[in-house]
């Protein structure tokens, strides 16, 4: 059964993990519901594979309970494990296999789970055309490039035309051509093929492209939950407009962008050039969350990003 928009298809309450005498996770809390985009983000060390693991049924947890596709990922049948895709940090089997017969006998594990709302596998061709193999298709997987390597390990991970999408570090490798033609690609299974994506990335500017959640795991728990733009607002309340007029660079930090921007046209219109309206940026909001965390400031008032950036550049100008 297709899951219902905004349904939830991964629900974590209390999840604890425990190695000999060090807890991992803490209790860890988030829900991620049917078509949304979700980046876990978070400092080495802090938890994030191990999650994973657990969500994908490869790790029993210490304590807690989680929901992956209506079951518990540890119980999870063939069924569910047809629902579900997997692209690892690296996958290295099959070296002499090429492609396209690789693709092609993967794909026929996921024949008998085909339902009329969701048909499996995807078509070699079309999904080879997909992730921009077409030229290697027929190439030994041992002479790919790393980039190339990468691609394979998308297509093996959404051959069975997943419901669930979990991906780990999945444009590592990637020159900046092939980074947007994969950030194209969860697009396009996002909107067309309504399909749930969890992922981790070290790429911040990835994140806050692909994601319309993110996540903060750090020292065990989840310390954030919200959009980058969200996020944003609860590191630094304040924006910053920048502008030219009459040959000087000004700067304003200001709670309202838009209102100041619609004030500054008002008065003076096409004489305002070089506008830019700036928020903290993802990552200036990532380091202040997870520094607060570390240094036990998690609940005070912190900004990364504010006026006396803000002065600094007038000078600068000046």
């Amino acid at each position: 059964m297709r899951p219902v928009e905004g349904e939830s298809i991964i629900d974590v309450r209390g999840l604890r993990m425990r190695y000999g005498s060090t807890d991992v996770l803490k209790g860890v809390d988030f829900t991620v519901r049917s078509g949304e985009v979700v980046t876990l983000l978070g400092p080495n060390g802090a938890g994030k594979t191990t999650t994973i693991e657990i969500l994908e049924g490869f790790r029993l947890p210490s304590d807690g309970t989680v929901t992956v596709l209506g079951a518990d990922p540890a119980k999870g049948d063939e069924d569910w494990r047809a629902r579900t895709g997997v692209v690892l940090q690296s996958w290295r089997d099959h070296a002499r296999w090429t492609p396209r017969k690789l693709l092609a006998h993967l794909g026929r594990y996921y024949v008998p789970y085909s339902t009329p709302e969701r048909s499996r596998p995807y078509g070699v061709e079309e999904l080879i055309a997909m992730v921009g193999l077409a030229e290697q298709a027929d190439q030994k997987i041992r002479t790919l490039s790393g980039g190339q390597r990468r691609r394979l390990d998308v297509a093996i991970g959404i051959i069975g035309r997943p419901e669930l999408l979990f991906l780990d570090e999945p444009t590592a490798g990637f020159d900046p051509q092939a980074r947007r033609e994969f950030h194209e690609l969860i697009q396009r299974l996002t909107e067309l093929e309504e399909t749930t994506v969890l992922l981790t990335t070290h790429d911040l500017s990835e994140a806050e492209k692909l994601a319309d959640r993110i996540l903060i795991l750090a020292g065990g728990r989840i310390v954030a939950d919200g959009s980058a733009d969200e996020l944003a607002r609860q590191v630094a309340a304040e924006g910053q407009v920048r502008w030219s007029f009459d040959g000087q660079r000004h700067v304003q930090s200001t709670a309202e962008p838009t209102e100041f921007v619609w004030d500054l046209f008002t008065r003076h219109g096409r004489k305002i050039t070089d506008l830019e309206v700036r928020r903290a940026s993802l990552e200036d909001t990532y380091l202040t969350m997870v520094q607060q965390h570390e240094s036990g400031r998690a609940d005070q008032a912190a900004t990364a990003f504010g006026p006396a950036d803000a002065e600094a550049e007038t000078e600068d100008a000046r």
